[in-house]
């Protein structure tokens, strides 16, 4: 079963305790006899599912040798791992799985998103939010907090040292004129705009391709510096995160194969143009 994403910071601080452990060529037995934890603690620890102290912290790093600046980074981080994010103390009301999605993403190095029914929500104008959450059902008050927050999300992709970000889309994602035709070719002229940043690529899968890898369902795979390589998934009243590599491996094969059968990034370029013509005239 997925389990409950750990959350980023934990998640970083892991997989540099993991790498220190294994530059010292310490197996997490070894690491647990010595510390007098069990093995499975230094394993959760590493994965960032358990609260990790600033002193245990220090306690492995004295065992992996670490001093000076990187020691002091490291336990700066330990102490910082519990702190919220933006997300979290703006709209203490989201659902925890969202916000946790919203940290991936700010820590990502790579972020794909295949979309086959609405355009993913890193790249929707506010216009076109609010029509998707109005044909939801989702109260006009409650909406516009979910608007602001899908905005606030696209400062990601022009953070310092942003994310490479690519957008899987089915032509039905670009055809239905969600919000009507001024709204949808609006959006599609902003993810024109957004396209010509040098971290994003936006890929169209055509009609005429038939059957294709995702036809299974929309996905983001969210890949890190250090930390292991997770997916998400959304449905309507629930959304989960995978991190096992087996379930990662078979995402990672399905956005393999869509982009053998999109257009590449100009083409699409030229083709979301001319749909976007077309709302227009």
């Amino acid at each position: 079963m997925p389990k409950r994403p750990a959350t980023v910071r934990a998640r970083g601080l892991g997989a540099e305790l993991r790498e220190l452990r294994e530059q010292s060529r310490l197996t997490t037995r070894e690491v647990a006899k010595r510390l007098d934890w069990s093995a499975s603690t230094v394993s959760r620890t590493e994965t960032g599912q358990r609260n990790i102290s600033s002193e245990d912290v220090a306690a492995l790093l004295a065992l992996y040798g670490v001093t000076g600046k990187e020691r002091d980074r490291l336990l700066t981080l330990a102490r910082e791992a519990d702190q919220p994010g933006w997300w979290e103390t703006r709209h203490p009301g989201l659902p925890s799985q969202l916000t946790a999605l919203i940290g991936f993403e700010s820590q990502a190095a790579q972020i794909t998103d295949v979309a086959l029914v609405v355009l993913p929500g890193l790249l929707q104008t506010a216009d076109y939010a609010r029509a998707v959450m109005d044909a939801a059902g989702i109260p006009a008050m409650q909406a516009e907090t979910r608007v602001a927050t899908r905005l606030g999300r696209q400062a990601a992709l022009s953070r310092p040292n942003p994310p490479g970000y690519l957008a899987i889309l089915d032509e039905a994602v670009l055809r239905r004129p969600i919000g009507g035709r001024t709204t949808m070719a609006a959006q599609l002229r902003h993810v024109l705009t957004i396209i010509e940043r040098p971290n994003v690529e936006v890929m169209v899968v055509p009609h005429d391709r038939g059957a294709h890898a995702g036809l299974a369902g929309s996905f983001v795979l969210l890949t890190f510096p250090k930390a292991p390589a997770i997916v998400h998934l959304e449905h309507k009243r629930s959304s989960l995160f995978l991190d096992e590599p087996e379930d990662v491996a078979a995402f990672i094969k399905a956005a393999h194969l869509l982009r053998d059968v999109a257009f590449d990034p100009i083409r699409s370029a030229e083709f979301i143009a001319t749909v976007a013509t077309e709302y227009e005239s």
